[in-house]
């Protein structure tokens, strides 16, 4: 288990990311899989003792959120629930949160949400005022505890020390974090997060499926995913996707296994999507066992071509 914050509920190793549920432009909802998929997802998942369910007020419009909502209403499990504020340009004062997590709310269904988030550090409003408004929507009962998502350090020790001063912690930054994504291991960020007792959310941990091994230069992810790998990216990263097909075939384990234990072994969440009631299954069997530091030291050594600055898929 892993504590969100060093208040935050604990939760598995394991979260679930629900940006495709709901998503018809990028991810294909209603032709490559259906909400009888998402549910049995959001099912599986439960089973498998994944209860840490993450959203945002932009998935799909907010459809992500209204499934998220029926599917948790139905359950009689503890669900944790992480939604996310959006501070568009358009929003110009700290009192755009308010009436956007409300919507967020009626959306879910529920009358707090367990951990909100801001989605990006935005301008033109500064990261003191919207932790300002957090910090008010925490002491009203709306939010349980408050996130950042795609945070710098700087941005990270800012939003820390204004909650700070409202007498609140900062609970998570949840960033992209992957094999092919390493950044946040390497520019400070990681360690920053360590030192301030925030929990760091790993975000695309499996790169849009091309760590699950299923996809190659031949057979590149479908449709506005496949157009951000490319065959030299393929050819680039083979040597790391060579070392992690043999870890997996070593510990009985699937690529995309060992891609979300890697994560975990950095001391991140992992969130990986879950489109259907098998992908569920198959991202909870990265729970229960760890790669050993020597497998970890093969992956880390197996760059693929990282480097600092270089990003494999769009942000999200």
């Amino acid at each position: 288990m892993i504590s969100l914050g060093l208040h935050g509920p604990s939760v598995a190793q394991v979260g679930v990311g629900t940006w495709p549920w709901g998503d018809r432009t990028y991810w294909g909802f209603g032709k490559d899989f259906t909400e009888k998929d998402i549910a049995e997802a959001f099912e599986a998942s439960i089973r498998a003792g994944l209860t840490f369910f993450d959203t945002a007020e932009v998935y799909a419009g907010g459809r992500s959120e209204r499934f998220l909502g029926e599917f948790v209403r139905k359950t009689h499990a503890s669900v944790v629930v992480a939604t996310k504020f959006m501070p568009f340009p358009t929003r110009l004062s700290g009192g755009a949160l308010r009436p956007a997590l409300q919507r967020s709310l009626k959306r879910l269904g529920l009358p707090a949400v367990d951990l909100y988030q801001m989605h990006w550090p935005f301008p033109p409003v500064p990261i003191e005022t919207w932790m300002g408004a957090m910090a008010d929507a925490y002491q009203d009962g709306l939010i349980r505890a408050v996130g950042v998502s795609n945070y710098t350090v700087d941005h990270l020790r800012r939003a820390h020390a204004a909650l700070a001063k409202r007498g609140l912690p900062l609970a998570s930054n949840q960033v992209k974090l992957s094999l092919v994504d390493r950044e946040p291991l390497h520019n400070g960020l990681r360690e920053a997060c360590r030192e301030l007792g925030v929990t760091l959310i790993a975000w695309g941990p499996l790169a849009k499926g091309v760590l699950t091994g299923k996809y190659s230069a031949d057979r590149r992810p479908p449709g506005m995913r496949g157009r951000r790998f490319s065959r030299r990216f393929f050819a680039r990263h083979e040597p790391l996707f060579r070392i992690l097909r043999e870890i997996a075939t070593t510990r009985g384990k699937t690529q995309g296994q060992v891609a979300l234990n890697w994560c975990m072994a950095k001391g991140a969440l992992p969130i990986p999507g879950a489109k259907t009631g098998a992908q569920a299954r198959e991202n909870a069997g990265a729970l229960g066992w760890s790669l050993t530091a020597e497998e970890v030291a093969l992956l880390d050594g197996a760059g693929g071509g990282w480097a600092p600055g270089e990003s494999s898929a769009p942000a999200r």
